[in-house]
Parts: structure tokens; sequence; C-alpha cells
């Protein structure tokens, strides 16, 4: 049974328990719950036609798929970014740390706008590009490059302080009991990386997942080819479409609540097998 202390920094377990219930009521649960209300009135018939549509069907593949593609790659060139920002001193580096962060700072239509001026037919590296038969702008690919551009900094900065706090002289043991660099990083290094691999993944994913601002330039927005589900959230709403659009939310509501949670769970399992758990 645990015992709460009476001298905290808090007033009281009620009230800071309270407050917590409440402010989690207003800004999460109430929003959520009005999201499946709306839906509902669709009845069952009406939301099994609005999310089974073609287009909608084909959304909900593009977003989702390539959401979890771009934390895949996130995820190994986060951990590069991150090991050399933490293991090498050069020139430059406190630049490049900054840079980082740069998704978190830029508004996400200037994101979208530059991608395209970069990737579009004539763009700066579009036009290298387009003659090897390698179209960027407009397309599933166009996407895939923003989605990895704004989740990046996810990985890295959760990967980050692992590798700060990582002892050397683990590697250094390794090594003197016979170990080479790609023994040492997969049976020494990469479990104790991976539950901070795995945060930062889900946390890449569930921001492509939402992303809207800087995707829909570089889309294109071509039925069945480069329309995500966040653009026929929109479409429905430009339509006075509330509840379709709500219908099309809940979906993508359910589906990213289960895929967070399977690597929640990933996650733990993880840390438990390598004594890092919680």
């Amino acid at each position: 049974m645990t015992v709460l202390k009476k001298n905290q920094i808090f007033p009281g377990f009620n009230l800071s328990l309270g407050y917590t219930l409440v402010y989690l009521s207003l800004i999460v649960l109430i929003p959520l719950a009005a999201v499946f209300l709306k839906s509902a009135q669709l009845g069952w018939a009406g939301f099994w036609e609005v999310i089974t549509a073609p287009r909608v069907i084909a959304s909900y593949k593009l977003s989702f798929g390539l959401a979890l593609i771009a934390g895949l790659i996130n995820a190994v060139f986060g951990l590069i970014l991150a090991w050399v920002l933490v293991r090498y001193s050069f020139f430059g580096k406190k630049i490049i740390d900054a840079l980082v962060d740069l998704p978190f700072a830029l508004p996400t239509a200037v994101t979208g706008i530059a991608l395209t001026a970069l990737y579009a037919k004539n763009g700066w590296i579009g036009q290298f590009l387009e003659p090897m038969g390698i179209k960027v702008a407009f397309t599933p690919l166009g996407i895939l490059i923003a989605l990895v551009f704004i989740g990046l900094p996810f990985v890295v900065r959760t990967v980050q302080p692992i590798l700060e706090d990582l002892e050397i002289e683990l590697e250094e043991a390794a090594a003197s009991l016979g170990a080479h660099r790609w023994q040492t990083f997969r049976v020494v290094i990469l479990p104790i990386l991976i539950p901070a691999l795995l945060t930062g993944y889900a946390l890449a994913f569930a921001r492509a997942v939402g992303e809207y601002g800087s995707v829909i330039f570089i889309a294109g927005n071509i039925p069945m080819v480069s329309e995500i589900a966040p653009l026929m959230i929109i479409t429905k709403l430009e339509q006075y479409d509330y509840a379709g659009a709500t219908a099309i939310a809940a979906v993508m509501l359910v589906i990213s609540f289960l895929l967070l949670l399977l690597i929640n769970g990933l996650q733990a399992w993880t840390a438990k097998r390598t004594g890092r758990s919680r």
C-alpha cells in the first residue's frame, strides 16, 4: 500500500488530482468525446458509407503508410545524427545542433512552400531529378520527404540525452573482451537505445499522421494518389459536412491510438528486457 507524504510542494493530493482531471477533461477527453458523438449522428450505415468511400480509404493508406515509413527513416538517420552530435567534435557542430530544431520553429506552411520550391519540376533540386525520371513534388514521394523533415527532431532529441548518459566504459569493456565495433553496438549500445528510439518513433509517427500544413503544398492533392486523410477532413468541413468530417477523424483517432498503444507496449517490453523499466 502506497503511503502519501504530507510534506510536499503541491498543496495536496486531492486538489492536485482534481485539477489534473479537470484539465485533462477540458483539453483532451471532452473534445475527443465530441468527435465520436458528432459522428454518431450519421448512424452506423451512414458512418460506414463515409469511412469506406474509395477516396477516404486511399487517404488512410497514404497517411498511415507514409507516416510509418517516415518514422522508420527518422529512427535510422535520427540515431546517426544524434550519435555524431554526441560523440564527435567538429567545426559548426553547434549550428547543426540548432538546425535540428528548425522544423519545430518553422510554420508548417513555410515548410511546405520551401519543399515545393526545392522539389518542383523547375526547383533547385527537382530540375536535376526530373531528367532522371524521379518526380518528387505532387507525388507520395514528396509527402514522404515532408514527413521525414518534420519528424526528424523528435528522434534526435529523444535519443541524444540517452547517448550523452551512456558510459564509454561499457564499450571499452566490450572491446577488451574481444568484441568488434558492430558487436559492441548491437549487443551493448542498441538494447539501451531501443526504448528511446521507439519513443522517438512514436512521436514522429504521431506528428506525421496529423500533419497538414507542410504536406498540402507538396502533395498536389490528386484524388486517389496524393490526398492525405487530414485533407479529406478539411474537404468535408468546407462542404459543411461536419458529421462526415468527424467520422473520418474518429477512424484516424482509433487507428492512431491502437498503433501508439502497440509501440508503447513494445517499448515497455524492451525496457523490461534490458533492465531499464521505469
